[in-house]
């Protein structure tokens, strides 16, 4: 079975509910439609509903929840929840009034109520205006320093990873982790591919260098982050700094890092800034025809994901089917 369709066939064993911000955007839409009629989960759009029902034209959208935060008897609960968790922060009572008028917001606050067991938006919105609603209102889980991201990398016809199956991270939130954010994001990006992927994680810290084939600062950082990683997680299987080859083919793997663990076999790639795994998730996307689900967040209290603005209607259906089994465990 391939990865999404087990990830779909687990969501419908215990349904959850998740509330989507953009019910202007027809891709929303398309997706709501096929996410209700395949029993994926169970839905909650946030928006005014004769739009919405106007926008679906033949679409069934019916056994799905329509909530307007302009509308909503609960508004002015979520109002002075929102301006007691942001008051110390400078926010007045008008503009916690103004915000709550926000889908992303609104829906964030669903979350963090337990009125809804996930969030997924991004297809209209850059993920700085996803993730920074998240921050402020649901906080990052206990014990996690790092909030970060991370995509699914399902690649065609591959022998590499978990049969094509990849953790790329962190390629959309944090820009220049330090080596112990890096090493955070390695840690968390395990227990991700652990937890959808379910195999075990074999993770790389990727770099231009391959056991100090290169000297630099921008290897130091790498080289630190491994050593934290290791330390925090002993028993993970985790090795660096790899180049991406010697992680991905066991050949090279063997002849460059002899003795690793990780080496060729790499199914977790953690690059060391967000240049690098952009570009890197960007190219596999297009060159190599695989397929992205993403930007998965993780680190936050509760399950929140991101979408790349040029996301298909399907690419939405399949972040929330993921979305629905992190609410499950």
């Amino acid at each position: 079975m391939e990865f999404i369709e087990n990830i779909i066939a687990r969501a419908k064993q215990s349904k959850k509910t998740i509330v989507l911000p953009e019910s202007d955007d027809i891709r929303t839409i398309q997706a709501a439609a096929e996410i209700l009629k395949q029993g994926i989960a169970n839905l909650i759009l946030v928006g005014d509903g004769g739009k919405i029902k106007n926008l679906a034209g033949n679409l069934d959208l019916s056994q799905a929840q329509i909530v307007n935060p302009v509308t909503s008897p609960k508004r002015q609960d979520y109002v002075n929840e929102f301006f007691e968790l942001r008051k110390s922060k400078g926010i007045t009572m008008e503009q916690a009034e103004q915000i709550m008028q926000d889908n992303v917001f609104w829906a964030v606050m669903m979350v963090k109520k337990g009125e809804a067991d996930g969030m997924v938006s991004g297809a209209a919105h850059s993920t700085a205006d996803t993730v920074r609603p998240a921050l402020q209102v649901i906080k990052t889980a206990p014990g996690v320093k790092t909030a970060s991201s991370f995509f699914i990398m399902t690649v065609p016809d591959c022998s590499y990873g978990q049969n094509g199956t990849f953790v790329f991270a962190d390629c959309g939130l944090n820009r220049n982790p330090t080596s112990d954010e890096l090493s955070e994001i390695a840690i968390a990006s395990a227990k991700s591919f652990k937890d959808l992927v379910q195999a075990e994680p074999k993770v790389a810290m990727l770099s231009f260098s391959t056991y100090g084939s290169g000297s630099d600062p921008l290897v130091d950082k790498v080289v630190e982050a491994t050593k934290l990683a290791k330390q925090k997680a002993p028993e993970l299987v985790l090795d660096g700094e790899l180049q991406a080859d010697a992680a991905l083919v066991p050949n090279i793997g063997q002849s460059k890092a002899k003795g690793s663990n990780v080496a060729g076999q790499a199914n977790v790639l953690v690059f060391p800034d967000l240049n690098s795994g952009n570009i890197a998730y960007k190219l596999t996307e297009r060159l190599a025809k695989a397929t992205a689900f993403g930007p998965i967040l993780q680190g936050i209290a509760r399950p929140v994901n991101d979408l790349s603005r040029g996301c298909s209607a399907q690419d939405i259906v399949g972040v929330v089917a993921i979305t629905a089994v992190q609410a499950q465990s």
